[in-house]
């Protein structure tokens, strides 16, 4: 058998890990199933802390696959680990995560998979629900296995009305912030007017200041604080104009869940005033948020994002 299809099946990436997880600790846990040859969690390359996954490589194929059957699911602390093959890096694997909107609002889960499940291998599927009423939000995120299946997906089915729904559907692909060419979706999505910000832009370090009790340079015009009882707020500052509450789930939509969104406008114009709120229920996936999105260009505009602190603009 090939050596480079033995790494794939005794190779596993593990997500949703506690924050509180060390290395050792992930080690143990697959060292019950069998012989680990490595175990490795992914930390900041800066700050240092863990960003809730990592990569476990056994010595033999059939304890992977024992690991995948017995561990997947596990909850640890507040989290549900998921445990799968990892599977090596390549361009075909690339940009397959889908932004799905205008959904109907009674679509399950189960269902969204049903709908896309012939175009190719769903690896994660997420539909956006309303916290406050427990109701679907009408949007959702699909990870296809390869990038060529999601653009079958969108081929078929963008512009396409389910069957029961009287709206058109819309499948695009989701916002992905690490691909520099990104910027120009973004700049599809939204064209803001080309006015300049004068004030200043935060040093490049910043962005890697998470700790809600050590960010203080971002006031939110007071209210909740970041690490409030309905999740963590983000503060997004220097916005275009023009930018209106479906881009901030599309950016903020791929790193985990969100509770709402929010964009502050101008009484008389209805313009956007700059900036905007995003609530994610967990802690990691919002500091990662934070991490990709701080210094992102949107249009002609460098975005500055931050928790949200306590304390209201001086």
């Amino acid at each position: 058998m090939p050596t480079v299809y033995e790494d794939t099946r005794t190779n596993l990436i593990v997500n949703y890990l506690p924050q509180s997880m060390s290395q050792d600790e992930l080690r143990s846990l697959f060292s019950s199933v069998g012989d680990v040859e490595s175990a490795k969690l992914i930390r900041d390359k800066v700050a240092g802390h863990s960003l809730g996954y990592g990569f476990v490589n056994f010595v033999n194929p059939s304890d992977a696959e024992r690991a995948i059957s017995t561990l997947n699911g596990l909850r640890l602390q507040s989290k549900t680990i998921k445990v799968s093959y990892a599977r090596p890096s390549s361009d075909m694997i690339k940009d397959a995560n889908l932004y799905i909107s205008g959904l109907p609002r009674t679509l399950s889960q189960p269902e969204l998979e049903d709908m896309f499940a012939r175009f190719g291998r769903i690896i994660n599927s997420r539909v956006l629900v309303d916290q406050a009423s427990g109701l679907s939000r009408g949007v959702a995120f699909i990870r296809f296995d390869k990038r060529s299946e999601a653009e079958d997906a969108v081929k078929h089915l963008n512009g396409h009305t389910p069957p029961g729904s009287s709206e058109p559907i819309t499948v695009k692909f989701a916002a992905n912030p690490n691909q520099a060419r990104n910027s120009q979706v973004m700049s599809q999505m939204y064209h803001s007017q080309s006015r300049r910000f004068g004030g200043p832009v935060h040093h490049q370090a910043q962005r890697f200041r998470f700790s809600p009790m050590s960010v203080d340079h971002m006031g939110g015009g007071g209210g909740v604080s970041g690490n409030s009882s309905s999740g963590w707020c983000i503060f997004i500052y220097n916005l275009g104009q023009d930018a209106d509450e479906a881009i901030l789930w599309q950016m903020f939509g791929p790193f985990g869940a969100v509770v709402n969104v929010k964009v502050i406008r101008d009484f008389n114009t209805n313009k956007c005033k700059g900036f905007g709120f995003v609530t994610m229920t967990n802690y990691e996936e919002a500091a990662m948020a934070i991490h990709s999105l701080n210094g992102y260009r949107l249009g002609d505009k460098v975005l500055q994002v931050s928790f949200k602190t306590s304390k209201g603009h001086k």
